[in-house]
């Protein structure tokens, strides 16, 4: 499995038939599936500017005052959408997008999930002279992304400023106890395992925050080391592979709860969380594999020997050949990696004959989110 789409973009199906049922309306769709759609939750909904404000969307009315008593009186099928009239006297058109959205169609192509594993070769790159010059550049680099997890953009400045270059098209870098921007090279008295030579399992960043980093930048400065090479695994795509292989180790990666502490004298951080975190549709939503500062709380012999045994699947695919793809940063490459996703290491290194020198940011979900959903809008119309 070098790449597998795991949602269907398809643009939404048509409409065949709408009906008013005692229950709310009934809509039917030309590939025959059926719902029904309460008259509450079609009411809070109505897109007019009496029930939402127009700029913000923002619900104008108070839901919780609707009628529990109401009903659907009338239901018109038209090209885009259904008019609706409810017993209370209101008159509202509901589009179709939104009637198919709550199924779950009509994902925006670039919303599209592609787990990879090793035949990926290397992660997705641009140029920042390419990103920096348009927004529909930036929007490009976003949007792979916000689809493989990461993004390899080339040609920063080397100055101890050169992250900015890009983070600052974006938005602000969150401020943590190491600052906005930390330094990642080999120190006497390291605080953190980054900040030696040694080599790095894969692991997402910070699981004893909360809330826990969205996106790591990483940008190199230097690299005239022997080593120290990056490795990236999907997370996605191993949790994926386990819930198709093993579905028991699946369930208990969802369902253990480990603790995450983080103590170096000067900070004390703690949160918790299961290994494998599940939306409410069921879908893989973040992976929080960290062995340096995973503790496991006390349980029967017997249920931690069934959680060891899934976690050890877990690890070991993250190391697996044919899950990880391994690269050297070069000065002025800086890699954005989704940290609810993606799993980061790198090989240990030898000092010798030159330094390694990269400086780290992280920037919060919604942030960065925002961008992409506001670039893609306004350049793709979705």
């Amino acid at each position: 499995m070098a790449m597998r789409d795991v949602s269907d973009p398809l643009s939404a199906p048509l409409v065949r038939d709408v009906s008013v049922t005692p229950e709310g309306l009934s809509v039917t769709w030309a590939d025959g599936e059926r719902r029904v759609f309460h008259p509450v939750w079609l009411r809070e909904r109505c897109p007019d500017p009496e029930t939402l404000d127009p700029r913000t969307t923002q619900r104008l009315i108070d839901a919780a005052a609707i009628p529990l008593s109401l009903q659907v009186l009338e239901a018109a099928l038209l090209a885009d959408g259904v008019q609706l009239t409810f017993d209370d006297g209101h008159r509202t058109m509901v589009p179709l997008v939104l009637l198919d959205t709550a199924r779950g169609g009509t994902t925006p192509r670039w919303r599209q999930r592609t787990l990879w594993d090793a035949g990926l070769g290397a992660p997705p790159s641009f140029d920042l002279a390419a990103v920096d010059k348009s927004e529909s550049g930036l929007c490009r680099a976003l949007q792979a992304l916000d689809r493989y997890g990461m993004v390899l953009v080339r040609g920063l400045p080397t100055g101890m400023d050169g992250l900015e270059a890009l983070s600052s098209r974006i938005g602000p870098l969150r401020t943590t106890n190491w600052g906005t921007i930390a330094d990642v090279r080999s120190v006497a008295d390291a605080f953190d395992l980054t900040m030696t030579t040694r080599g790095l399992e894969p692991h997402a960043d910070n699981p004893y925050r909360d809330p826990i980093p969205g996106y790591i930048f990483l940008h190199c400065l230097h690299n005239e080391v022997e080593g120290g090479e990056s490795t990236l695994a999907d997370g996605f795509a191993i949790a994926d592979r386990i819930r198709r292989e093993d579905p028991e180790a699946f369930e208990t990666l969802t369902e253990v709860r480990s603790r995450f502490r983080y103590d170096d004298g000067d900070a004390i951080l703690e949160s918790e969380g299961s290994l494998i975190e599940l939306d409410r549709h069921g879908d893989v939503r973040r992976v929080r594999y960290s062995n340096r500062s995973e503790r496991v709380d006390y349980d029967t012999p017997a249920s931690l020997s069934r959680y060891y045994r899934a976690r050890s699947l877990f690890a070991a695919l993250t190391t697996s050949p044919e899950q990880t793809i391994r690269f050297k940063l070069e000065p002025g490459d800086l890699i954005v990696m989704d940290n609810y996703r993606l799993l980061h290491g790198r090989t240990s290194f030898v000092q010798s004959q030159g330094i390694r020198h990269l400086r780290q940011g992280y920037m919060e979900r919604d942030v960065l989110q925002n961008r992409l959903a506001t670039l893609s809008r306004s350049i793709d119309g979705v």
